[in-house]
């Protein structure tokens, strides 16, 4: 198991070259409070003073802290061959020869620096500072960005650690007044990882039960299983108390246990006390205050608890760890893909992406794309419900008679009457009547029309594959194509719909079979029993009015009363009365308006508006006007379903043939003659500067995701237990 921990350090140099947290890897995050001992405790696992010290957050960034432990013979060796580089200075490499016979060398190495080497920790936590204040500014405010720093030395066991900013309430000085929950976001996203050990960092001066870093771990470890409790300070706690309580898992239980460590004091480090010194001195004071804890306690203890704890996690985390690496490798894989090959030949290329685009928009109006879309309809699909849904609906749901009232079509019919009067409903109102309602589906017929053409706009923008991606300059072209072509087709696709309805207009065919030969002679029939029936009752009223006059000379003594048959039927009889005496007060011309029985006057009648507008005053008609009405509307109404059911048909044909099928006839080719010259291939096939950035990012990530999987493909099921 000791090669789990040099494996995850490899996995962690291997994604920070990427910049990735694709990968969560086991690691253990050091959370406390300012003035907590964070910085003591990592100190003393090194065992050198190496960290930056001060008032207020002194970390500020993040610090991923890898403890690589080597041998003394590779240390002295790494060091000789480090001291025969010639980008070492002379001091260097005499130092390290002067030290190499003293004790073995140790050296650190930041991310950031390259293969550059620290020998001297002073140098290191300068570094550490100025790298601090590159990111993070001098206003003490705080960088999500992480510092990685690896230390080689046979003091320290394996170990990977992260040391982040302490927990503050109060900002000081230059601080942001946010800086409280810009720390605790900082740590959350560090503790979230599952795969990460939690060591909680608590001064025993201050009460247990009240740390922060507690109570954040168990926000996110609420079963405590990766939670590791370090109590720091046990040897400036007030006279007369101890931590055994504490230690012993009584006042607060941590299931992955609780260590005292004691920290060189702000005395201790003025005066440059050796670490090994302070531990020395740990050790004889629990052994003198806690005897019966000196064995589980301590920097020792804590740095061997840690290395076991982080292994065992590393094995336990190391099957999932292995499968994310696998998806995530053909994941990139096909990323990379997507972003295409370098270009060779442009003009081959180009013809490909050409043909490509149009092949993908033709099977979107086809239905026979790869991708089919389920979240909404799209192409072929759209223009199927365009026809028949919304198109077809519109047209169902108008009314034959929307915008007639009978007294509109009652004037229309004394229009065509002029000053004649009729007993049968004149042709000519009926098609003046029924064209204005054909007129009515112009409008909606156009407006297909438009939708279609929208939806195949719409297309252009939803044909997209990585090659036109890549290439914006030749998109825009593309779709610049396109819309043109589709604009030159709008204004023939709409005469061509604007015709069929005037051709339905030009002719009101009521010879047709299914207009003529039941509703049209039902009608007619009606009408013409109605005027018999009409013609009957004026000629009894007529006859009535004749025997009253015979009557009346009669009595006179002018002439012997003539029976009805005779008054019928004698044509002698009928000039005697109605043709040859001048004062006939039945003749017109010696007719004045008291000449007429009061029963036979004309009643006065309102004024019929006679513009084609709806009349502002209604009025009851009589019996005879809405007989005749009622014919109009009925004719009106079933020439119009003729017409709809044609108009219904036609349209949906006219805008396939005029718009869809041409623009899928003609795309290819009109894109081939617009976009394939020689002059401007170098242009189109510019690629984005995005798209160039995200293949170098893909494939970076590849050739780590190769690495890690070799690394971990290293590890035998031997070396698990």
């Amino acid at each position: 198991m000791d090669a789990l921990i040099p494996v995850i350090n490899k996995l962690q140099d291997i994604f920070n070259t990427v910049g990735t947290d694709s990968i969560q890897l086991p690691q253990i995050v050091v959370v406390g409070a300012q003035s907590s001992g964070k910085s003591s405790v990592l100190e003393n696992l090194v065992g050198r003073d190496f960290l930056p010290r001060g008032t207020g957050i002194v970390t500020r960034r993040p610090l991923v802290l890898q403890l690589v432990n080597v041998s003394d013979a590779t240390a002295n060796r790494d060091v000789k061959l480090e001291s025969d580089k010639d980008d070492e200075s002379p001091g260097q490499a005499v130092n390290g020869a002067e030290q190499q016979s003293e004790e073995p060398r140790e050296w650190a190495k930041f991310l950031h620096t390259k293969d550059k080497r620290f020998t001297d920790f002073d140098e290191i936590r300068k570094e550490i500072e100025n790298e601090t204040s590159r990111l993070g500014g001098d206003n003490k405010g705080i960088c999500p960005d992480a510092i990685n720093l690896k230390i080689f030395s046979p003091r320290v066991l394996n170990l990977t650690l992260v040391d982040l900013p302490g927990m503050t309430k109060v900002p000081i000085g230059d601080q942001p007044e946010d800086i409280e929950n810009q720390v605790r976001d900082l740590i959350l996203k560090y503790i979230s990882n599952p795969n990460s050990i939690i060591l909680a960092v608590t001064a025993a001066n201050t009460d247990m039960a009240t740390s922060e870093a507690i109570k954040m771990a168990l926000e996110v470890d609420p079963n405590g299983r990766r939670t590791l409790a370090v109590v720091t300070k046990l040897d400036i706690m007030d006279a007369g108390t101890d931590a055994m309580d504490v230690l012993c898992g009584r006042v607060i239980p941590v299931k992955l246990g609780i260590i005292g460590v004691i920290n060189r004091s702000q005395l201790d480090i003025q005066k440059n006390k050796d670490i090994a010194e302070a531990i020395a001195d740990e050790q004889a004071f629990l052994h003198r205050r806690y005897p019966s804890l000196a064995n589980r306690n301590g920097t020792r203890f804590l740095a061997k608890t840690l290395n076991r704890l982080l292994m065992h996690h590393i094995r336990d985390c190391l099957p999932s760890l292995k499968t994310r690496v696998n998806v995530l490798t053909s994941q990139f894989q096909l990323l990379l893909n997507s972003f295409g090959e370098e270009i060779g030949d442009e003009s081959s290329t180009l013809l490909q992406i050409i043909t490509k685009f149009a092949s993908e928009y033709i099977n979107t109006i086809e239905g026979t794309a790869k991708n089919i879309e389920t979240s909404e309809l799209c192409g072929g699909a759209r223009i199927c419900y365009i026809f028949h849904e919304t198109f077809g609906r519109k047209l169902e749901t108008m009314n034959p008679l929307g915008g007639l009232t009978d007294l509109n079509i009652l004037t229309a019919i004394r229009n065509a009457n002029g000053p004649r009067p009729s007993w049968f409903v004149p042709e000519m109102s009926f098609e003046l009547l029924v064209k204005r309602q054909i007129k009515r589906l112009e409008e909606p017929s156009l407006r297909c029309v438009e939708l279609v053409h929208e939806e195949m706009q719409r297309i252009i923008q939803n044909t997209g594959f990585h090659e036109v991606v890549r290439f914006p300059r030749l998109r825009d072209c593309i779709v610049e194509v396109v819309t043109q072509l589709l604009r030159q087709r709008l204004p023939i696709t709409n005469d061509m719909v604007t015709n069929l309805v005037a051709i339905e207009l030009s002719y009101i065919n009521t010879k047709h079979p299914d207009f003529s030969d039941e509703n049209l002679t039902e009608l007619l029939q009606v009408h013409q029993q109605h005027a018999q029936n009409e013609r009957k009752s004026k000629q009894v009223a007529s006859n009535g009015e004749l025997l009253k006059q015979i009557k009346t000379k009669n009595e006179n003594g002018d002439a012997p009363l003539a029976s009805l048959s005779e008054l019928d039927n004698s044509d002698a009889s009928r000039k005697q009365w109605f043709g040859g005496n001048k004062d006939n007060p039945l003749r017109p011309e010696s007719r004045s308006p008291t000449a007429y029985p009061s029963s036979l006057h004309v009643s006065q009648q309102p004024a019929i508006n006679l513009l084609d507008v709806e009349m502002p005053i209604s009025r009851k008609l009589s019996w005879r006007e809405k007989r005749d009405v009622d014919v109009i509307q009925k004719l009106i109404h079933s020439y119009f379903l003729i017409v709809r059911k044609n108009i219904q048909d036609s349209v949906p044909k006219a805008v396939m043939h005029f718009l869809v099928n041409h623009v899928k006839d003609h795309l290819q080719s009109e894109l081939v003659r617009q976009l394939y010259k020689p002059d401007q291939l170098n242009h189109l096939l510019t690629e984005s500067d995005s798209i160039s950035q995200k293949r170098k990012d893909a494939a970076e990530m590849l050739k780590a995701l190769q690495k890690a999987s070799v690394a971990i493909g290293e590890i035998r099921d031997s070396q698990l237990w």
